[in-house]
């Protein structure tokens, strides 16, 4: 180098000396070796100036002194690192010496697990440290430790996700608070198709709605010890921050999925295909129903709202992670409820399950809300679409079962009459039906209203224009939807009822029986909240058919009978004999008339006590009638004669309607 100096010409510039002699300096260390070469010529030459010696020998010294920080710096360093290694080989060793136990770390006391929490904290900060510092520089050195520490922490998250799954499993309170029993009992074996043959209390029984108190709903449990929840959330939170996060939110969603399904089985919500669905006979699909009914409320209200509680105290300060991790483990469960739901709405129409659809329907419009607030954002989107679907399907499920009922009841056919003209089971069927509906008078408004269009030349089922009464009914300008759907399904049921009433020879039999079915109808009407909703002037109209029958029933039965004792054919004047032998047809004409009404009519049935007897008093002037005729002939009628008293008449009447026939043959004596 030296030599090479001498060699450069006194007289070449600067620039030319830099450009053309000075090689290109690869590295800080050739750059000084360089210099110090350049000072070690300039001693060499005599030429220069004691000013630019200066200067280059000021350079020099600050070169060395670089060049001695440098040294220190890298000195450093790898003290540095060699603190690093022996703080990752503790970290180690104690991770490592974890694996090999069996024992749990959380049950050896809450120290030993902030320690360990602690060590794998101190691992997750030096990978960061030596991640930030690679970006700058790394060796390979460098290289080796963060691979090694990687494989630590990987090693701790393991570790963690296990200790967090068996948290959350061995912690677990039990779910089943008293009130919420659901065990099979004799309630779930009622069968809604029943109210067609039993009696008017039994139905009501039969009919009456599960109730279950908003307050007894609303009843948040904490589903893990708090203590531990807050070991759930340290854990979570460090695996997040070591990200590890999916992990560590998949570990909770599988643990949570069995004990959703735990807690179907409590309920005893039994998993079901729609196929299954539908397979199934009313007997157990009522009893499905009432069941779910009661345990979408609790499941939702109670179980779920607690199960939020629980995602959002461990994972609620991670950005959208808590709701992520609610929804996807909840999502199977609260889907398969609604999918039992979704295949009784695609069932068929079945009258008996209305109230139970209803029912359904009403839960889970109750129920929106809830699902809204507990499924809020993306990732809750197909809960809630799901739900909402599943009501507005079964919605028109129980609108169509509805129509579907209204007109199964105006085409009801029957091939023989009624026994004993009395309150016919349909008509029975049909005014309880529509009486237990009236609690479901909201829903069905909303349900009927759906998709008909508003007509302002609304009339009666009568075919007449609804009075002011009527257009007035709970200060509606006009009746509601389901006002209008009962008038006329009441009105098909009178019209089948008239069909049914032909079926019978007997003239008076047809108008008795539509005497019993009106009146019935009229009064269970006016006997319930239907009086309110169809209006006292319907129930009027009711009272004026049911009479009107009554009067034909009557004139049915007695005004040919009635013939027989007035004095047509009566000759005054002819002799004693001849008038006496004339009375004498004309009382055994009555007498058999009378006992041939007597063996019919005492087998007929009029189960109301008041309209029965209505009836026995209007039967009453064929009473009054014998007793003239007899008075007014007693002198050309021979006792024996007299088959009857009018007071055995009327007691007689008294055996009318009991729905068992009798015969007065026999009982009595005879004429000669």
């Amino acid at each position: 180098m030296g030599d090479s100096l001498d060699k450069i010409p006194v007289t070449e510039t600067e620039e030319d000396f830099v450009a053309d002699k000075i090689p290109v300096m690869e590295t800080e260390e050739d750059f000084v070796a360089a210099v110090q070469q350049i000072l070690r010529a300039v001693e060499l030459r005599k030429d220069w100036t004691d000013e630019a010696r200066k200067i280059l020998s000021d350079l020099g010294s600050q070169l060395c002194d670089l060049s001695r920080i440098r040294d220190d710096e890298q000195s450093k360093e790898d003290e540095g690192l060699n603190d690093l290694e022996r703080q990752l080989n503790d970290i180690q060793d104690k991770i490592l010496n974890w694996e090999k136990e069996q024992s749990m770390i959380w049950d050896c006391g809450p120290e030993e697990a902030y320690q360990y929490l602690k060590a794998v904290d101190e691992v997750r900060k030096l990978i960061e440290m030596m991640e930030g510092k690679s970006l700058y520089n790394s060796s390979d050195d460098d290289v080796a430790f963060l691979r090694r520490a990687h494989d630590i922490l990987q090693t701790a998250m393991g570790r963690l996700e296990e200790e967090f799954k068996i948290l959350l499993v061995q912690n677990r309170q039990p779910f089943e608070p008293e009130y919420m029993s659901f065990r099979s009992n004799d309630d779930d074996t009622i069968d809604a198709g029943s109210i067609i043959s039993s009696g008017d209390d039994s139905v009501e029984d039969l009919v009456q709605r599960e109730s279950m108190s908003r307050a007894s709903e609303d009843y948040i449990i904490e589903l893990v010890h708090p203590d531990v929840t807050r070991d759930l959330k340290s854990i979570a939170h460090l695996m997040y921050d070591s990200n590890y996060g999916r992990e560590c939110s998949q570990a909770f969603i599988n643990v949570q999925k069995d004990a959703l399904d735990q807690c179907l089985l409590i309920l005893e919500m039994e998993k079901l295909s729609i196929e299954d669905v539908l397979k199934m006979d009313w007997h157990g699909l009522n009893s499905k129903i009432r069941r779910w009914v009661r345990a979408m409320k609790i499941f939702v209200r109670v179980y779920l709202a607690s199960e939020k509680l629980l995602t959002d105290q461990i994972f609620g300060e991670l950005e959208s992670l808590s709701s992520v991790c609610f929804a996807e483990s909840s999502k199977t469960a609260i889907l398969q409820l609604l999918n039992f739901g979704e295949a009784i709405a695609i069932g068929p129409h079945q009258p008996e399950k209305l109230m139970r659809i209803l029912d359904m329907y009403e839960v889970l419009a109750d129920l929106v809300p809830d699902i809204a607030s507990l499924y809020p954002g993306e990732a809750g989107s197909c809960v809630r679409t799901e739900c909402e679907d599943v009501q507005q399907r079964l919605g028109d499920c129980a609108k169509a079962t509805f129509n579907d009922f209204e007109r199964a009841v105006a085409s009801n056919s029957s091939t023989n009459a009624f026994s004993g003209g009395g309150v016919h089971p349909l008509t029975r069927y049909v005014l309880n039906y529509i009486k237990t509906l009236t609690d479901y008078s909201k829903t069905l408004d909303v349900i009927l209203q759906e998709g008909e269009k508003d007509d302002p030349a609304l009339v009666s089922p009568d075919s007449s224009p609804l009075s002011e009464e009527e257009k007035n009914v709970n200060g509606a300008s006009y009746p509601s939807p389901m006002v209008v759907h009962f008038r006329s399904l009441i009105s098909n049921l009178e019209s089948n009822l008239y069909e049914k009433s032909k079926l019978y020879k007997d003239e008076a039999l047809q108008h008795l029986f539509m005497t019993n079915n009106i009146h019935y109808i009229a009064k269970k009407v006016k006997e319930s909240e239907l009086r309110t909703m169809l209006g006292d002037d319907w129930i009027r109209r009711r009272n004026w058919r049911f009479q009107q029958h009554a009067m034909n029933y009557e004139r049915a039965t007695w005004s040919s009978i009635l013939t027989l004792l007035s004095d047509e054919g009566i000759q005054h004047h002819s002799s004693h004999s001849v008038l006496r032998n004339t009375l004498k047809e004309k009382l055994l004409s009555f007498y058999l008339a009378f006992e041939e009404v007597y063996k019919s009519q005492t087998g007929w049935s009029v189960r109301d006590i008041q309209l029965r007897d209505d009836l026995r008093i209007s039967s009453l002037r064929v009473i009054h009638a014998y007793r003239t005729f007899v008075g007014r002939h007693t002198n050309h009628i021979s006792e024996k004669h007299i088959k009857y008293t009018a007071d055995d008449l009327e007691g007689f009447l008294l055996d009318l309607f009991e729905g068992s026939q009798k015969s007065l043959h026999g009982g009595y004596k005879k004429l000669s």
